[in-house]
């Protein structure tokens, strides 16, 4: 009888996860293999977990490759690049690594807006470009404290920013597809008025189908001229072409990106602007928070292996 086995879609780094890995299955590591599709279709039969990512394609065709599929652990509290549903209804569970990663996530959130705010991109470059001293003009930044804040998805990564935001003593707003109650914080149930009302826009909503293309002109419209949007969730939920045109024409502030439409494209007018602070998907990137994250994929599957149950369930879709 063929000994059970992970496919193992993307390397965990930390040097004990693979010895994790192999103490209840036979590991193949996908991303070392020449020609992946043969080896897939060599250990189908034995491959019962599969380790993926937040941002590594899980789709419902290797799915379906997969007969003896029982579990997916995934690496990231979003689960947008694999196809959970269709997993669910093969009855196949998904986990994913959720809170561990809250805290840094809506750190770098308050970073980018206090970088964008306060120019900090700019200045940093104004330095080291010699302009200090030569009388080439700085512009003043925009303050951060006791100003409008609207969250878009007031799930855990929302809340941590909501308790970052209160110590600036900030007026906090949300929006989400239902009120929250038992909560400190007014809701907008229009993400329109939400924008026309705050000063800051922080966008922390799940992505994929149900939120692409969310945050449209109208909405960076309505933020206005001197508005500012953070995006610290997915590429996918603010229209890139639409950031591109008001952010040039002046109908919005300033724009702090981590994440991007097609990453690791970046549209090319945004690296010219000094209004926008961009930095390359890096809202879990501490070592620390890696740390945690790949230590909950490890338990989900030793859970998984011991108990048949994963840790962290996604919750059915």
């Amino acid at each position: 009888m063929s000994t059970p086995a992970i496919l193992q879609l993307l390397p965990l780094n930390a040097p004990y996860a693979q010895e994790r890995l192999s103490k209840h299955f036979d590991v193949i590591e996908l991303w070392k293999e020449a020609d992946p599709k043969a080896v897939i279709a060599q250990r189908k039969n034995d491959i019962q977990v599969v380790v993926t990512s937040a941002m590594t394609p899980t789709p419902a065709s290797l799915i379906d490759d997969l007969p003896q599929l029982k579990a997916i652990c995934s690496q990231g509290v979003g689960y947008d690049a694999i196809d959970v549903k269709h997993a669910q209804s093969k009855g196949i569970q998904v986990s994913n690594t959720p809170d561990v990663l809250n805290d840094c996530v809506a750190d770098l959130a308050f970073g980018l807006l206090l970088a964008t705010a306060r120019k900090l991109g700019h200045a940093e470059r104004y330095v080291r470009d010699h302009q200090w001293g030569t009388g080439a003009p700085f512009p003043l930044g925009v303050k951060v404290s006791h100003k409008k804040l609207g969250i878009v998805g007031l799930g855990r990564i929302g809340m941590a920013i909501a308790q970052r935001a209160a110590g600036f003593d900030m007026d906090i707003r949300y929006h989400n597809r239902s009120e929250r109650f038992g909560i400190p914080y007014g809701y907008e149930a229009s993400l329109i008025d939400l924008a026309s009302w705050a000063d800051f826009l922080i966008i922390a909503t799940v992505g994929g189908d149900s939120t692409r293309g969310l945050v449209n002109a109208e909405v960076l419209k309505a933020l206005g001229p001197n508005g500012i949007v953070v995006n610290i969730s997915r590429g996918s939920v603010i229209d890139e072409t639409a950031l591109v045109k008001t952010l040039t024409s002046g109908e919005l502030g300033g724009a702090g990106l981590d994440v991007y439409e097609t990453e690791p494209q970046v549209p090319d007018a945004l690296k010219t602007m000094d209004n926008v602070v961009l930095v390359p998907h890096i809202a879990s990137a501490t070592n620390e928070t890696r740390k945690a994250m790949i230590d909950l994929v490890l338990d989900n599957v030793d859970s998984y292996a011991t108990t048949g149950k994963v840790v962290t369930l996604v919750p059915a879709l």
